[in-house]
Order: structure tokens, then C-alpha cells, then sequence
């Protein structure tokens, strides 16, 4: 099942002409957001992205750039933090503080 987390990745940007086609991003992202087309990174799936970070972090070039801390990857960090089932608020979806990482139990962030 296809998960979406956040309509259209709000903050996560490309800029390929920065783009050294080292592929860091592609091995980070837990959600294969990015591929690799004709050598350099490419946003693929930008719905699937759930500004976790790790794209941006390991981007030697800055050529990704993903404000973090936004979205769905803070709703899980702060629900563990509050003890809490973690929102997102893009729409509704909770998740089980068990299974923290494994992404949304029920209909998906943003659906």
C-alpha cells in the first residue's frame, strides 16, 4: 500500500543543476522520494516525502534543501515525546506510538 504523507512535499526543493549525482540522497530517504535520472537526483514521488531531513543533510552540494521538523516526521517525534498517538493534521491519519517508523496504520497523512 502506497502511503502519502504530505501533499506535494511543501518544503522539500531540488535544485539539479547543483546536483553532483553522488546518490547520498537516494540511499537516506526511507520513502523513495528521489531517484536518480540521467545522473542526478530527481523528485519522484514528492507525496511520499515526509520532511524527515535526511535528503538535505547528506546533500554535499546543497542541492536539496527540506525543512525539517515539519509534517509527519515531527507529529511521530512529538507523540513519543507526549507519550501521544501522534496527528499530522493533513489529514487525520493517527499512528501507534508501537510502530513508530513504519509509517501511517491507517488511510495515510494528506488523504
Amino acid at each position: 500500500m502506497r502511503m502519502t504523507y504530505i501533499r506535494n512535499g511543501e518544503t522539500l526543493g531540488l535544485e539539479r543543476a547543483l546536483c553532483n549525482g553522488c546518490g547520498r540522497c537516494i540511499a537516506v530517504c526511507p520513502h523513495a522520494v528521489l531517484a536518480m535520472v540521467d545522473q542526478k537526483a530527481q523528485i519522484v514521488d514528492s507525496e511520499a516525502c515526509m520532511e524527515c531531513g535526511a535528503c538535505s543533510n547528506n546533500c554535499e552540494t546543497g542541492a536539496i534543501t527540506v525543512k525539517a521538523g515539519v509534517g509527519c516526521a515531527a507529529a511521530v517525534i512529538s507523540g513519543m515525546i507526549r507519550g501521544t498517538a501522534p496527528q499530522c493534521g493533513c489529514g487525520g491519519a493517527s499512528y501507534d506510538g508501537r510502530h513508530v517508523g513504519a509509517g501511517p496504520q491507517k488511510s495515510g497523512c494528506g488523504g
